[in-house]
């Protein structure tokens, strides 16, 4: 692994240049980390190909379920890693910086014609899109005019192995192929970009099948828990200076011990229908066009066409 750190946004000496190879190129992203194997296997597949150059721009460590948030305030880092066949840097950020970042032709020579944000380590259907670091990956290029795609692997503990993750990469490549000569040919729709997700027995899947986002969604919960060691890790991240203005009080505090809680699964929701979750657990490769913006179903319109004018009218 090389060690060397790029700390602005300046890309003096071209890094990343292969000597002007004319193969279309895929910018490579996600939200597991840098050395995850999905991620590993998709760049190891892509190259194997022999017809794409592969730019690799991910996080330096997991980041999972951070959904689109970026970095405003600080500079990312830069590492220049070893990948074969690829040029690939771990970034001190999110899938949305990554993606940001390896675009901008701050870090790379160009800007790539195809970014792929996954293979994620578990499916993002239904509400979980919004959510997914995987899916912002994918959506922020998107949000530049560039053909993107996120996608996940349904995995599931103790029946999935680290090999489907190649299986699944290989089962993507009629896509990325296809997606190419939209792109050559310039005919690719710009109003959306693709989520992909792959079913748990991908050796046996049924072909890609065409969806739409639905509605399902892992119930969440939360329970109290009493570990020492959790605490002093919850109290290293929440460390905050004391306010001058509240320290001048006649206030009394008293000492309270810290309260602490834990996610946990309550259950799961999958509405019928022809949703993505619904039809990627029948087996099928699941194709599903998204938006950066999601409206309101016309009955919450109607609704509100109704009720703010009154509510206006109170106001003036």
């Amino acid at each position: 692994m090389k060690e060397t750190w790029i700390l602005s946004m300046e890309n003096p000496n071209n890094v990343g240049d292969d000597g002007g190879s004319d193969r279309p190129t895929i910018m490579v992203t996600n939200d597991d980390g840098i050395d995850a194997p999905g991620l590993q296997a998709l760049v190891r597949v892509l190259v194997s190909t022999n017809r794409y150059r592969v730019w690799v721009c991910a996080p330096d460590s997991e980041k999972s379920a951070v959904s689109h948030s970026i970095t405003w305030r600080h500079p990312l880092a830069a590492k220049s890693v070893e990948i074969n066949g690829a040029t690939a840097f771990a970034i001190s950020g999110t899938p949305a910086d990554c993606t940001s970042l390896g675009i901008s032709k701050a870090l790379f020579p160009s800007v790539p014609d195809l970014v792929l944000s996954g293979i994620n380590i578990g499916s993002n259907c239904g509400y979980h899109i919004v959510y997914s670091g995987t899916v912002a990956g994918a959506r922020e290029a998107y949000f530049y005019g560039l053909p993107s795609v996120s996608i996940s692997y349904d995995w599931v503990g103790g029946t999935s192995n680290i090999n489907d993750f190649t299986l699944a990469a290989e089962a993507c490549l009629p896509l990325i192929h296809a997606i190419f000569v939209e792109i050559k040919n310039k005919t690719f729709p710009q109003k959306c970009f693709l989520n992909v997700d792959l079913p748990t027995n991908i050796p046996n899947h049924k072909g890609y099948k065409l969806t739409k986002q639905g509605k399902s969604i892992v119930k969440m919960g939360w329970k109290p828990v009493s570990s020492e060691a959790q605490g002093a890790q919850m109290l290293s991240t929440m460390t905050m200076e004391q306010n001058p203005v509240a320290s001048n009080s006649n206030a009394k505090t008293e000492s309270q011990e810290q309260l602490l809680f834990k996610r946990e699964v309550k259950g799961g929701h999958v509405e019928d229908g022809e949703t993505d979750y619904f039809y990627l657990k029948q087996g099928y490769i699941t194709v599903t066009p998204l938006g950066a913006l999601t409206h309101a179903d016309i009955d919450c319109q109607s609704f509100f066409k109704e009720w703010l004018p009154p509510v206006a009218d109170r106001c003036m």
